[in-house]
């Protein structure tokens, strides 16, 4: 099977095929990072999930953890201390976490794609030597925050807003449902710099007019943080804005490209461990004298969720070969997710 990415042709309108080829066979290093997560998920997260998710705070206690596997810094490379993982094994990672315990891995989500993933794509190197050493050993966590009560994830609408004053840059405004926004140690902050543009920031935890607001009581996924971070006349050095003067929105669309891959594969962990309870569950249930397991309707019932979570993984697995071979993948990465969360239910 292959996947293609639609170019033209130079001076027509027929569209030229560039082929990348799906491998439906794992490298052996991504079979032994996959196995060890696998086996940490089954060791240390299963047996805890309800307990943490009850208490409603990220363990933090299981973030050296995390980073002794390299799950604080899977994209980061070596020489920043990270595992320097392909999107592909990433994925592979992100599904066994979401198996687990999605709390844990939407924590381990937010932290890797989108606050060191926006770092790895516009950081200067002085930045990255900076903030990605502590970041990917697991000193502290990161969080990324663009999301506003009245714009939402729409990065043109932001109303968080800066100012220049001599060589700092003064932010102001709020930021709404950041994931670990109360437990990170940094943030990588977008806010608009005028009409139509946006700028980003690395703010540490404890930057004067940088405060946290209030802790969100979801639903769901109670183990992973979700918060409010104010800007109140925020002060942040010139040195530490991430990439040009009012030109991040490419950059935010390269970070959420990036993410929707990772959110793809988490969600069809999450969905394969809600088969398994469900399967389970069915070969247990008696009516009739016998398991459900045995009746016909409920069979097609878990093939058909089987065939769904198998479909949105082939979708999430060629949208990170296509991120791995330096094609284009936003379609694919945003169709993947869409089909893998509805699976996933």
């Amino acid at each position: 099977m292959s996947s293609c990415r639609p170019l033209r042709k130079p001076g027509t309108t027929q569209p030229r095929l560039v082929e990348v080829r799906l491998n439906f066979s794992y490298r052996d290093d991504q079979l032994l990072v996959r196995d060890t997560v696998r086996d940490f998920v089954q060791s240390r997260i299963v047996p805890n999930a309800e307990a943490w998710n009850e208490k409603g705070q990220f363990p933090l206690e299981i973030l050296p953890e995390l980073a002794a596997l390299g799950l604080t810094g899977l994209a980061v490379p070596h020489e920043y201390g990270g595992a320097e993982l392909d999107v592909l094994t990433i994925a592979l990672v992100m599904e066994e976490l979401g198996a687990g315990d999605g709390s844990i891995a939407l924590t381990v989500a937010a932290h890797n794609s989108l606050c060191l993933g926006h770092l790895l794509i516009a950081a200067s190197e002085e930045q990255k030597s900076r903030w990605l050493p502590p970041l990917a050993r697991g000193e502290y966590l990161g969080c990324w925050a663009l999301t506003e009560p009245s714009s939402g994830s729409d990065a043109i609408s932001v109303q968080s807003r800066i100012r220049r004053e001599g060589d700092d840059y003064v932010l102001s405004g709020t930021k709404q449902f950041i994931t670990n926004g109360s437990i990170a140690g940094f943030a990588v902050i977008l806010a608009g710099a005028g009409e139509r543009k946006l700028s980003a920031f690395g703010v540490p935890r404890g930057t004067d007019g940088f405060r946290v607001g209030r802790r969100e009581e979801k639903m769901g996924l109670h183990a992973s943080d979700t918060a409010q971070l104010v800007l109140d006349d925020c002060r942040v050095p010139a040195a530490d804005r991430i990439g040009r003067d009012g030109d991040a929105f490419t950059d935010v669309k390269g970070v959420l490209d990036r993410g929707r891959i990772g959110i793809g594969a988490l969600a069809i962990g999450l969905g394969r461990a809600s088969l398994d309870i469900a399967i389970g569950y069915a070969k247990e249930r008696r009516q009739f004298g016998r398991p459900i397991a045995e009746f016909e309707m409920i069979q097609w019932r878990l093939a058909r969720a089987r065939t769904e979570l198998d479909a949105a993984r082939l979708l999430v697995h060629r949208a990170a070969t296509l991120a791995d071979s330096a094609l284009r993948f936003t379609d694919a990465a945003s169709k993947a997710k869409l089909y893998a969360s509805e699976a996933a239910t």
